[in-house]
């Protein structure tokens, strides 16, 4: 550990040398800096370094190591466990690096290592492209990717990460490295999955696709028809296109121009197809669904990038999720699915979801650390509330919808979907064979760990 002389030195430099904004506890704009998105997590960093470009990320984490701080990452801020932040370390916060570049004639955009998804979606909108991106237009995209990535379109395009043609970044020396297919090929395997563990991802690369048209059909429904639900959607889904996507959804009514007053508060089970197509079509295929008992319904074409906007979950909430895939999704399982609703704490902003895999994320590149992609259904029970004095209840309630589950579950775990659930829960999501090639890369890029504030892979 640096002396403390030597500690203030370095950080007077790296405030000199840094062309973006560096906080310390008692600066101004600290607390602000270092607000998440979980209201749970509450951390104080030494040090954030709010970079601008790659340039300045090698600064900071040069500094990093030369005072012997612990370094995390901060993209979108979206981690539910709170990785982004660390107690008296360093953060290298990438906020400000936010710049999307389209290039239509390569079917590919290259995204800044702080943008977020509704910045990449915006960009691409005006040329009717679009890549697989998640459910909510705030999470940042770096981690989003780097994690594995499943959203909307993932049934079409494959996952994120499948997207992936290369990236820049800066490694725990303070090296700046490029990887592809061609170029770092180990390096780039490891990103398809292993997160940030392998260095700051300052720029990424993905491939685009077209999307000329894009459609959604939306209803809610009393709890009391869940099962009927979930079984037609489930039925509707595996019968139709890859185009189709979506989800089941309960979660409390939120006042909104289109739900009726009287349902503001109450538990309503929701279903969600997402079309890569015309509304026209889209009619059609959710015709089943669209015939059961409702009380809202929403049929609509619609820009990508607003879609992606209408789930946004708010910032500021107490927040604790987790997740399983499924072998299939039988009968019984629908039901226990549904039963696991009624304990859903009512109201909040909690979500208990029920989506497809398939299609081209089961197709995908199979060498690729992320196992769960043969799973044709996962659930994501995600609690999210406002008073402390409901901790103990939300987080009892996705233990238990979870653990309701795994008679059902495959094992396998998409990480991004979690927190913090310990190292067999990593390795679940990862894969066991692919832990140990990922292990001896940490060793080459990483040997001393010091990016572990993430689902950790540990040097080999």
């Amino acid at each position: 550990m640096a002396t403390p002389t030597k500690a203030g030195a370095a950080l007077a430099a790296l405030r000199e040398d840094l062309v973006g904004d560096v906080f310390a506890p008692g600066d101004a704009g600290y607390d602000e800096a270092r607000v998440l998105y979980n209201s749970m997590i509450d951390r104080r960093p030494a040090v954030i370094a709010q970079c601008v470009d790659a340039d300045d990320v090698v600064r900071a984490v040069r500094f990093g190591r030369e005072v012997d701080l612990p370094i995390a990452v901060r993209g979108g801020g979206h981690s539910v466990a709170g990785m982004s932040l660390n107690d008296g370390g360093l953060v290298v916060d990438l906020r400000h690096m936010r710049a999307v570049t389209v290039h239509p004639g390569a079917m590919a955009v290259q995204v800044a290592g702080g943008a977020t998804m509704s910045e990449l979606d915006r960009a691409c909108q005006p040329y009717d492209l679009a890549t697989t991106g998640g459910r909510v237009s705030t999470t940042g995209v770096g981690g989003f990717v780097l994690g594995g990535g499943s959203g909307w379109l993932e049934r079409l395009w494959g996952l994120a990460t499948d997207n992936l043609l290369g990236a820049e970044l800066v490694t725990a020396d303070g090296t700046k490295v490029r990887t592809s297919a061609e170029e770092n090929p180990e390096l780039f395997w490891g990103l398809h999955g292993g997160g940030g563990n392998f260095g700051v991802a300052t720029s990424l690369t993905l491939r685009l696709h077209e999307l000329p048209a894009f459609s959604i059909a939306m209803m809610f429904c009393l709890p009391e028809f869940g099962p009927d639900v979930v079984r037609t959607y489930r039925d509707v889904i595996e019968a139709g296109p890859v185009e189709a996507g979506g989800g089941v959804i309960y979660l409390t009514g939120q006042p909104e121009e289109f739900m009726p007053p009287q349902l503001v508060g109450k538990l309503l089970c929701g279903a969600l197809i997402t079309y890569a197509g015309t509304e026209e079509d889209l009619r059609k295929l959710a015709q089943p669904l669209l015939a059961l008992p409702h009380e809202v319904e929403i049929v609509a074409q619609l820009p990508y990038a607003d879609v992606q906007c209408m789930l946004d979950d708010p910032p500021g909430l107490r927040n604790y999720w987790s997740a399983e895939y499924l072998k299939g999704l039988p009968d019984d399982y629908a039901d226990v699915f549904c039963a696991g609703a009624a304990a859903m704490p009512v109201p909040s902003g909690t979500l208990h979801v029920l989506f497809p895999e398939g299609g081209a994320v089961a197709d995908g590149p199979s060498e690729f650390p992320v196992p769960y992609r043969d799973a044709p259904w996962g659930m994501h029970p995600f609690a999210a509330w406002e008073d402390p004095a409901d901790d103990e209840h939300n987080i009892q309630w996705v233990k238990d919808v979870r653990a309701a589950a795994r008679p059902w579950a495959t094992g396998d775990v998409y990480l991004n979907f979690i927190g913090d659930e310990g190292e067999e829960r990593v390795v679940a999501g990862l894969g066991a064979e692919n832990t140990r090639r990922l292990s001896a890369l940490k060793r080459e890029y990483d040997p001393d760990n010091v990016f572990r504030f993430n689902h950790n892979i540990k040097p080999a």
